[in-house]
């Protein structure tokens, strides 16, 4: 029966429901970001998620969970956020970050700060090809900065994630970018053409943004830079030219934890025993982050079971029959799917086949629905507070995820972008 289907798929997607209800409209009842623990909610929702489920012993359905709790992908994103703990506190610990910037004090006048720091943001991510390591790279210094600077440390850090999106939206080896073209069956430099028209005027008016938000910042008295200052900014350096050439995340961190070591005994900013202090310290500070993680594979492990994700599919392309209700409901899969899966890869990968038909039978282009897929997925991801991206930035900044959340100048704008896109239905391509 069509009502009864109705009726078990929205409470396969309940659990998602009652986990934006208790963070999101929890925080906003309470007025204050920082008093719903964000693992709290998780946890409550998972429990819920595990009680509703029907035709499976007790037992089985806690296999399920931690089955998506535990699978690559979430302990690959683990490993990250060890290694990204353990570098950040180190660097700090041996003076890397307060050398660093100290030099971009030095080099860059203050008001001009916020749109050098997109600038960066951008072109790390677009030759990186991750938006997470661009965060690891970069939110470290720019927390530093903000307080250098006396501004919102969430206002500079939800730059570097904006820029950070830009080059994960367009990078030619983003792995989104791969898994749009590679599902509509389009070239990565037609879908490039065709997503850079498209996402250029938000990145252009994100820019223009933080450049006159810039005017707004005191000019701070600066050090002379000193030889070893410059020696203490090689590990962020190393860190940055490793993953430029395209080595691999895990790698570029282990690379930047030895450097920082290397350099910190011999400057002798930090003693041997303290280096494995401070590295413990930054591992337990990602131990929110990580619980998080694995909580969030098994709610959506359990949603997905459940068919909360092919319910969506079947509601959206219930009544799709003009180019623009085929391309919204090729956005909406898209945003649907990421918000159950909290990764835009797997979002495009999920929905990826039946938005190539819906395309086909719609007369769109492959680099156009490729293109709206990709820069919906990273719209969502940008803004949701427990994608890996947002829960990164928060756990190195030591900030609440909702805090950036307001700052996010380019996921938001991105988001018009692809409204007026559709609206307007430009730009096409053949």
């Amino acid at each position: 029966m069509p009502g009864k289907n109705v009726c078990k798929g929205l409470l396969a997607l309940s659990p998602i429901i009652v986990l934006l209800t208790i963070y999101l409209a929890g925080s906003i009842v309470a007025g204050d970001f920082y008093r719903i623990p964000i693992a709290v909610a998780f946890m409550v929702a998972s429990v819920y998620a595990i009680s509703i489920t029907r035709g499976d012993t007790l037992n089985s359905r806690i296999d399920n969970f931690s089955n998506g709790a535990a699978n690559p992908r979430i302990m690959y994103m683990i490993w990250i956020f060890v290694l990204a703990g353990a570098f950040a506190a180190l660097a700090k610990a041996m003076g890397a970050v307060d050398a660093t910037v100290g030099i971009t004090l030095n080099i860059i006048p203050s008001n001009y700060l916020p749109a050098g720091i997109f600038i960066a943001a951008c072109f790390v991510s677009m030759s990186i090809g991750t938006s997470v390591g661009t965060i690891v790279a970069l939110t470290p210094v720019v927390t530093e900065l903000a307080s250098q600077m006396n501004c919102s440390i969430a206002w500079l850090v939800a730059i570097v994630v904006g820029g950070a999106f830009f080059g994960d939206n367009l990078s030619f080896i983003s792995d989104t970018t791969i898994a749009a073209t590679q599902t509509q069956g389009c070239s990565m430099r037609s879908k490039f053409r065709t997503n850079f028209l498209l996402v250029m005027p938000a990145a252009i008016t994100t820019l223009l943004i933080y450049a006159f938000s810039g005017n707004s910042i005191e000019e701070i008295a600066t050090t002379a830079i000193s030889p070893t200052d410059i020696i203490k900014c090689i590990p962020y350096i190393i860190v940055i030219i490793t993953a430029l050439i395209g080595v691999n995340v895990l790698m570029v961190l282990i690379i930047g934890i030895a450097t920082a070591a290397a350099i910190g005994l011999a400057t002798e900013s930090i003693g041997s025993i303290s280096i494995f202090t401070e590295m413990g310290y930054g591992i337990m500070g990602m131990c929110e982050l990580i619980i998080v993680t694995m909580l969030a594979g098994g709610l959506l492990e359990i949603v997905r079971l459940n068919g909360g994700i092919d319910f969506l599919i079947r509601i959206v392309t219930l009544r799709v029959r003009t180019r623009r209700a085929a391309e919204t409901a090729i956005a909406t899969l898209t945003a649907l799917a990421n918000l159950c899966t909290a990764n835009n890869t797997i979002a495009i990968l999920t929905v990826g086949n039946i938005s190539r038909d819906i395309a086909t039978k719609s007369g769109i282009s492959p680099r156009r629905s490729a293109s709206i897929m990709d820069t919906t997925s990273c719209f969502v991801q940008g803004i949701i507070p427990y994608g890996a991206q947002l829960l990164m930035a928060s756990g190195l900044a030591k900030v609440s995820p909702l805090a950036i959340i307001p700052n996010l100048y380019y996921p938001m704008l991105i988001g018009v972008t692809i409204l007026l896109s559709i609206a307007l239905q430009r730009p096409r391509g053949k």
